[in-house]
């Protein structure tokens, strides 16, 4: 940590100081998806996760509707258990209002809460409510179970990297939302694509269980914060490093319609956009073509291999040819 503003990775290591004695029970606390706690019985063991959304940073009320609220507030905590390979079971939800909420928007945003808790089997069972002083403000904790929990800590030398589906769709969302007005000459169905991606994440729950369940998934961690941000986590995690050919980065066409619209270049976006929820998937290298295609026949997602992990630290950026190039960062809470 530094001076007077901490950036978030370093409150994190300040944190996992301050609380670093071991509990009865934990095997894995602060610094992955979930803190993973021993089962009952020496059953599957309990994942734990939670997570805040704040009006005015995770979403704007000017867009994203109670319901919208509702239902991203959920998906987040259930892509962090679909990161560890996880079944979500379990939900307390917080919720904080400012004065002047009716009681039709508390009812949509538990409608979306709800929708996206049914879709995955997770039951609501608790959590409380209070008065706001400056916009909606909600925490979600989420409890689940994993047989063979997928760390971020475990990459090792060697193995390939790679992420599901495509990159980028949620920030290009961001960027449309932002605008008073539609870029021209994208079709709507393109923009409603990446608008619903950025409204409505959806977590990989399914692609995560056949993944950990496969054999071959050496790490494994949902992007939240940008590529750049978030795999910087995991090598760091693991001590290694890596590289990553921002060529072979998977980047649906509906971004490239959008980033081409607004003049930016959509690399940007796969690498420092933030909120896809896409799973960063390490593996065995022998491995990873049936990984790849099994992952596409169970449920239907792409897996993409996009890098490498190397011995040493930190991530280099590499075009087509193997020269380094700067990419944008990922999102980070307190940057300023």
């Amino acid at each position: 940590m530094t001076g007077d503003k901490p950036g978030e990775d370093d409150l994190v290591r300040l944190i996992r100081e301050l609380v670093r004695r071991r509990a009865p029970g934990l095997l894995t606390g602060i610094g992955d998806d979930c803190a993973v706690l021993e089962g009952h019985g020496g059953g599957a063991s309990l994942l734990l996760t939670t997570d805040l959304l704040i009006e005015d940073v995770h979403f704007r009320r000017r867009w994203a509707e109670p319901a919208d609220i509702g239902a991203k507030a959920l998906a987040v905590n259930v892509s962090d258990i679909a990161a560890m390979g996880g079944l979500p079971r379990w939900a307390l939800v917080g919720l904080g209002c400012p004065d002047g909420t009716g009681a039709d928007e508390v009812e949509a945003f538990y409608e979306g809460a709800v929708a996206v808790a049914d879709e995955h089997g997770v039951a609501i069972i608790g959590g409380d409510t209070s008065a706001s002083p400056a916009g909606w403000l909600v925490s979600v904790t989420l409890l689940g179970e994993a047989v063979r929990p997928v760390l971020r800590s475990t990459a090792r030398p060697g193995d390939v990297i790679a992420v599901t589906d495509t990159l980028g769709r949620a920030a290009a969302g961001l960027a449309v939302l932002e605008r008073e007005t539609a870029p021209r000459g994208v079709d709507s169905a393109l923009l409603d694509d990446v608008t619903g991606a950025h409204l409505r994440p959806r977590a990989r729950v399914d692609e995560g269980r056949w993944l950990a369940d496969a054999g071959g998934v050496t790490a494994m961690m949902d992007l939240s914060d940008g590529l750049a941000t978030d795999l910087g986590r995991l090598v760091a995690e693991s001590g290694v490093g890596a590289h990553v050919d921002v060529e072979r980065l998977p980047i649906a066409a509906a971004t490239r319609a959008v980033a081409d619209a607004l003049d930016v270049d959509p690399v940007d976006w796969a690498t420092g956009g933030g909120e896809d929820y896409e799973l960063l998937v390490v593996c065995d290298p022998v491995l990873f073509a049936r990984l790849r295609d099994g992952l596409a026949d169970a449920t239907g997602t792409a897996l993409t291999a996009v890098g490498e992990i190397m011995a040493g630290s930190g991530t280099r950026w590499l075009d087509g040819r193997g020269r380094a190039v700067a990419v944008a960062p990922g999102f980070e809470h307190f940057r300023g």
